[in-house]
């Protein structure tokens, strides 16, 4: 009977070993750890993520259920007190550093967005994950109130995370994107909660284009109006300058775009900077702005981010950036294989096969037996 090692292990290999650990020197604070290694640290919280477990406690015993299996991948001895200080005091960064090298293989075989162009195509948004403030007094949001901000850009070649950033929950969404480094000749697409004329206007100025939507107090001069196509469900098409002590010394002439949605029958109005593109293929792009909704439903049903295995920001930061990385791996896999499944049901697979030593490849693509259907509104549709 041919050898196998574990499906854990084989989902591992989009991350070397000797990768792993020379990151882990780039990101160590204090002493040489003894008992626990970084290594150790990252298989218990991946195995959390994939496991569902939610407890310092259930994640140990896990593994001590399967250490024989665990020593070939090799992980040490995890205890609740070892991990939990590992999770206080080693820097979180690391998880960071290795999202970083994930996404970059994760891009290189995920497919395009297929839309009518071939830029790249961004969608922007940020996401609340409520907390006690009582235990985690750092992440005040309101009076009474906590909170973290997960704030994410996400590339529509694969639907992957390619801008991730995680804050307290008061840090409004746009400070972030004023720092965001969009290549030039992008489209990113996002809702009203990022109007900052100042930041239109510098992406302007690189290149970018971007999609959104005006606010309601939003005062402008129509400069130009376009001819329509009554077909493609396009009412107007005009150019019009932003009006305004802040808008208008900055000589921003944006497109103005109204269109009925042919599903809901409701009225949307839309503004860009790039003056090319079809006025219905502006509509799509805003439309496939709800990919990033999904996205964070996704995460926040499947994976662990609401409850906590430590109280101190670089404990949560940790697990949070393990749940990106596990994020990534299932996309690798489901794009390198070709899989037709959602990522639910390759989670679900793998949930209840982890330790099992069998090829990972026949287990994801044997369709004799699919896992169940999962509920449309949890599943990411991954292209």
């Amino acid at each position: 009977m041919a050898h196998h090692s574990t499906v854990f292990s084989q989902l591992l290999q989009l991350l070397p070993r000797h990768e792993f650990e020379s990151l882990a020197r780039e990101h160590h604070q204090g002493r040489k750890l003894r008992r626990m290694t970084r290594w150790s640290q990252f298989l218990a919280l991946a195995t959390a993520q994939l496991t569902g477990r939610s407890s310092l406690r259930d994640i140990v015993h896990s593994f001590a259920a399967q250490a024989r299996k665990l020593y070939h991948l090799g992980g040490g001895r995890v205890t609740r007190s070892s991990l939990s200080r590992v999770n206080e005091q080693q820097p979180a960064s690391l998880y960071e550093a290795v999202f970083g090298r994930l996404l970059s293989r994760c891009q290189s075989v995920a497919p395009s967005h297929g839309r009518r162009f071939k830029a790249k195509l961004y969608s922007l948004d940020a996401s609340l994950i409520k907390v006690a403030l009582a235990l985690f007094p750092w992440a005040d949001y309101q009076a009474r109130k906590g909170a973290i901000k997960l704030h994410v850009g996400l590339d529509h070649d694969g639907h992957l995370p390619s801008f991730v950033h995680l804050t307290e929950g008061r840090r409004h969404e746009i400070g972030w994107a004023r720092d965001l480094d969009l290549p030039a000749g992008s489209v990113v697409v996002f809702d009203r909660g990022f109007t900052d004329y100042k930041w239109w206007k510098s992406l302007s100025d690189k290149g970018v284009h971007f999609v959104t939507r005006l606010k309601r107090d939003a005062r402008y001069t129509v400069v130009e109006r376009r001819n329509v196509r009554w077909k493609d469900h396009v009412t107007s098409d005009q150019l019009i300058r932003l009006e305004g002590k802040k808008a208008s010394s900055l000589g921003l002439v944006l497109r103005r775009i109204g269109y009925v949605d042919p599903e809901t029958g409701k009225h949307l109005v839309f503004v860009t900077n790039d003056l090319r593109l079809a006025a219905s293929t502006i509509a799509d792009v805003y439309r496939q702005r709800w990919q990033i909704e999904l996205f964070f439903k996704w995460i926040k049903q499947n994976l662990r981010i609401k409850a906590f295995l430590g109280r101190s920001l670089n404990a949560v930061l940790s697990q949070l950036w393990t749940a990106m990385i596990v994020y990534l791996l299932l996309a690798f896999w489901k794009f390198q294989l070709r899989l037709g499944w959602s990522l639910t049901q390759i989670l679900r697979l793998l949930q209840l096969s982890l330790f099992e030593r069998r090829p990972l490849e026949t287990l994801l693509q044997d369709r004799a037996s699919p896992p169940l259907p999962p509920d449309p509104q949890i599943s990411l549709a991954l292209a």
